[in-house]
């Protein structure tokens, strides 16, 4: 049986995708488990970015194609920081782009849409965050890209999908959580809060984009055929909204606040200590709250558990939240630290960002990394592979010029077309 096209026989020395050479040329031998692969990234902002953010810190060789005006425009969000050198760029933005090449096309233009088909060529996927309908506007379409290399996998990643009565409204992280009913699931002190982590955008967007793209290019490396992939963020938030879900089919109305998961129980609950700081217990089974009562001083409550019948939510939980919110306030965070320290209880302090990043065990982990003035968390996860490293993200534009040469363009096609306005 012959091996797709652009892969290997059983036994044979692994083949780079051309434009991979590059990447392969600057970390040396074969040795990161996604290096060879080459994806093409037309997405800006957080969600797509992101999703390609862990293809590189794997080894994929990532070329971000922005346009010839203002490019990704995260590049200027505030707040930005001042990098080596004279650059400027959001810190977010040299997160999620770094170790990427960019290349500035205007993809209007019969030539820009070329180029872009030439990377085409080369490339194992694409990724793409416009609203549905514009990349067959742009005459570069699943049909025409999978008529060009029928191995691409082509991820298209939106708010609402491809296809439905919203496909075609603008949004943001909030507007996908709280149409999922994840937002209303978020509340504080009774009112619906705003948090600060990106769940729609990240959860939904990039790790779905994530997940499914290597599900098409695994079935791509087998079959030798692309497919089109059709990410929607409020699709990834929905099918993971399980808790809730399991509520409203048992006939009970999730209620922020009264249930299991939000603040119904002792067990599960966040404790302010005598210096306003805050600690997390998430006791949830008997074992542990057990445990922690006895650790805490709190004997008394052993049988108040979910487990024993005090159900989330009624006056009897209520009561049991208020008195061991009672003792925890009577001392700081420090001493209840040092309490539990010993203890297997699952209580943890809450920490901000700052404390987070500073903390021993994500150190420990070799997780954060403080590169060019910007903190960088990575590899999603950990492997037989070599230490992480972090590189730069590229400028606009930065890697046209080579990019182009990669392709078949000579030095003079490139004058010309970064001349006409076709490249930058």
């Amino acid at each position: 049986m012959n091996p797709p096209p652009g892969r290997p026989q059983e036994g044979a020395t692994e083949q780079m995708s051309p434009l991979g050479e590059t990447a392969r040329s600057a970390q040396g031998a074969f040795n990161l488990p996604l290096q060879g692969l080459t994806i093409i990234d037309m997405t800006r902002l957080l969600p797509g970015p992101a999703a390609t953010m862990h293809f590189v810190d794997f080894g994929a060789d990532v070329i971000k194609v922005e346009d010839t005006s203002a490019g990704d425009y995260m590049r200027n969000f505030p707040p930005t920081v001042a990098l080596e050198g004279s650059k400027t760029v959001n810190a977010a933005f040299e997160a999620v782009n770094r170790g990427k090449r960019s290349i500035a096309i205007d993809l209007k233009s019969d030539q820009g849409r070329e180029v872009l088909l030439r990377l085409v060529d080369r490339a194992d996927a694409l990724i793409e965050g416009f609203r549905p309908g514009v990349l067959d506007r742009l005459s570069l379409g699943w049909a025409t890209l999978h008529a060009r290399n029928p191995r691409l996998v082509l991820c298209s990643l939106s708010g609402y999908g491809q296809h439905g009565p919203l496909s075609q409204r603008a949004g943001h992280d909030l507007n996908y959580i709280a149409m999922t009913g994840v937002l209303d699931q978020i509340r504080a002190n009774g009112q619906i809060a705003i948090p600060n982590l990106q769940i729609g955008d990240l959860l939904g967007g990039t790790l779905s984009a994530l997940a499914t793209m290597l599900i098409a290019l695994l079935r791509a490396q087998r079959s030798g055929q692309g497919v089109h992939v059709d990410v929607a963020m409020t699709d990834g938030l929905l099918a993971h909204h399980l808790f809730p879900h399991a509520s409203v089919d048992s006939g009970v109305d999730p209620v922020a606040g009264q249930t299991l998961l939000t603040g119904g129980v002792a067990c599960y609950q966040i404790y302010q200590t005598s210096d306003q700081q805050h600690l997390a217990v998430g006791a949830l089974e008997l074992k542990f709250w057990q445990s922690f009562c006895e650790a805490a001083g709190l004997s008394e409550l052993k049988s108040r558990h979910w487990e024993l019948g005090e159900a989330p939510g009624t006056p009897a939980a209520s009561a049991t939240i208020e008195r061991v919110a009672q003792r925890i306030g009577e001392h700081p965070l420090e001493h209840w630290l040092n309490v539990f320290d010993p203890v297997d209880a699952c209580v943890t302090p809450v920490l901000t960002p700052a404390e987070a990043l500073a903390h021993p065990h994500h150190l420990a982990r070799n997780l954060v990394h403080r590169e060019r003035g910007v903190s960088e968390v990575g590899p999603l996860a950990q492997m037989a592979t070599p230490r992480w490293r972090s590189r730069p993200s590229p400028g606009h534009g930065e890697h046209t010029s080579a990019l182009l040469t990669e392709i078949g363009y000579s030095a003079v096609d490139a004058q010309r077309m970064a001349a006409a306005g076709v490249v930058r």
